[in-house]
């Protein structure tokens, strides 16, 4: 039987640091990133699921959202400002990135590519996929929550954009995670913690 380095490059996620060009109260690496984005498109498929007729498996949200940045462990974390300089730019990083996940892909058994690829490769569109995109930037507006709560104007302007960016993708699940859930970020340890715990 063949050896697979598959685990241990995803073991790597944990290396590569996000927001590489700003200064971070808290430093976040894509490993804890990903599992926040997994959590928030689990909350978003069971809220669509639940309040708004949809019919997504919320298993199948998260565990495409673990992977959604897995080819970072080969590319590193392309600062946004970079990666969308221009159109020319966004559509090479786009095909490094495919590039990486095919490459993340043929580390697998053969037998096993069939189940990885639509975790792995990110050109598969669909409702999952719009969803972990929805999911992820949330998690990137949570990330400039935080430290601007901390005092780190450093994340103003992003958070800006990605206001603009979740207002283009606004529905309803969006739209009851951001009323219900976003405004404990900004709130202290104490404002948040359940009384007599």
């Amino acid at each position: 039987m063949n050896r697979s380095h598959f685990f241990a490059q995803m073991a790597r996620m944990k290396l590569i640091q996000r927001w590489p060009l700003m200064r971070n109260t808290d430093p976040e690496n894509v490993a804890e990133h990903s599992l926040q984005v997994a959590m928030v498109a689990h909350a978003l498929a069971v809220i669509k699921n639940t309040l708004f007729g949809g019919r997504l498996d919320p298993g199948t949200a998260a565990l495409r959202a673990l992977y959604h940045d897995a080819s970072e462990v080969l590319t590193g974390d392309l600062p946004t400002p970079v990666k969308y300089f221009n159109q020319e730019m966004a559509t090479t990083y786009k095909a490094i990135e495919q590039n990486a996940e095919q490459s993340l892909l043929a580390m697998l058994p053969a037998e096993l590519q069939s189940a990885f690829e639509p975790l792995l490769c990110g050109h598969v569109q669909d409702d999952y996929s719009h969803l972990v995109k929805s999911a992820d930037i949330l998690c990137a507006y949570l990330k400039c929550e935080e430290e601007l709560s901390a005092g780190n104007r450093e994340f103003a302007k992003a958070r800006e954009r990605l206001t603009t960016m979740l207002d283009a993708r606004m529905n309803d699940e969006v739209r009851y995670f951001i009323e219900v859930f976003v405004p404990s970020f900004s709130l202290s340890l104490d404002e948040i913690s359940t009384p007599g715990f």
